[in-house]
């Protein structure tokens, strides 16, 4: 059988739960990379996976590993690799460590799958696709953000909770970056095609984006770690989108130069998904008042990016 064949970078909560997702989609044979450090307990968590599959009745092939060599020929990549900020850390901290974790892996998986798709998780997110597109070589097309599927996921979740209705009949749409770079669209969110401002009230629908924007947040409080199956919900979703050529129109951090005026950077937007990667930016019309947070959420990307510059070159 001629499967896709997806690795995943980072074998941790969210790298790990990529792999139960995709498995569980039957999306094609996986390939878990984590460090040499690491290198038993990825290949065991690949065994434990693929365990599952009398019980859950998916067919692929599951290998964990720390060898790039596995990830040949790789059609997509999952890159989750990178650590969380930790007290006292500052911001360029941060971004100087991920940039190094995030551009050794590109390098390498460039090597390994130099035809790959490449989705990346890791964060400060914006400012690791742009580090991911620089160190890979690839075509900006070909290297995609996940962020806009997760706060998407958790604003119709919000509002199905809200009006007591399901999910599936939500539909919305948000832009710019992730968390308090959010841009809300209240305009693009109906419920069965009745808008959403019809059901609930302005200051009642300010209080749920509010929780949207806070999601992260609201999670490491309860957990005391990072959200990681909604995450990895969220990039499966793009990863079915692009083996499958399925060109659905999802929200990802998205090369965009002319799109938006943003001149070349990697933001927020509604993107059509296929085996290309990103095949197209939709634009859609802003208000006077959306344009100007979008352009705000803009400036806090290149913010971040000028900060992961300094850093790339060493």
């Amino acid at each position: 059988m001629n499967r896709a064949k997806i690795t995943i970078v980072g074998a941790g909560n969210v790298g790990a739960s990529c792999a139960v997702w995709a498995a569980s989609q039957e999306l094609g044979d996986i390939v878990l990379v984590d460090i040499p450090d690491f290198a038993d307990k990825t290949a065991g968590k690949a065994l434990d996976l693929l365990q599952c599959a009398p019980i859950e009745r998916f067919d692929c092939r599951i290998v964990g590993t720390a060898d790039y060599a596995d990830a040949k020929d790789s059609d997509l990549v999952i890159i989750t690799a990178g650590i969380p900020r930790k007290p006292g850390m500052s911001r360029d901290d941060l971004i100087e460590t991920n940039v190094k974790i995030v551009g050794s892996v590109a390098e390498q998986v460039a090597r390994a799958a130099p035809n790959a798709v490449l989705i990346v998780v890791s964060n400060p997110l914006d400012a690791m696709v742009y580090t991911a597109w620089k160190k890979s070589g690839f075509p900006p097309q070909r290297v995609i953000g996940q962020a806009g599927c997760l706060d998407i996921a958790r604003y119709r979740t919000f509002l199905a909770m809200e009006l007591g209705c399901s999910v599936e009949d939500i539909t919305a749409l948000l832009m710019g970056g992730h968390g308090d770079d959010m841009v809300p669209l209240p305009r693009y969110t109906s419920v069965a095609g009745i808008p959403i401002t019809q059901l609930i009230g302005a200051d009642r629908l300010q209080s749920i984006i509010a929780r949207t924007k806070n999601g992260g947040g609201e999670l490491v409080k309860l957990m005391g770690t990072s959200a990681y199956y909604a995450p990895a919900s969220g990039t499966i979703q793009m990863a079915e989108a692009i083996v499958k050529d399925k060109k659905r129109i999802l929200p990802c951090a998205a090369y965009c130069r002319q799109e938006y005026r943003v001149g070349g950077y990697f933001v927020g937007v509604p993107c059509v998904l296929g085996s290309a990667g990103v095949e197209k930016v939709i634009e859609v019309e802003l208000t006077g008042d959306e344009r100007r947070m979008f352009d705000a959420s803009v400036g806090h990307v290149k913010e971040l990016v000028n900060v992961a510059e300094r850093f790339l070159g060493r």
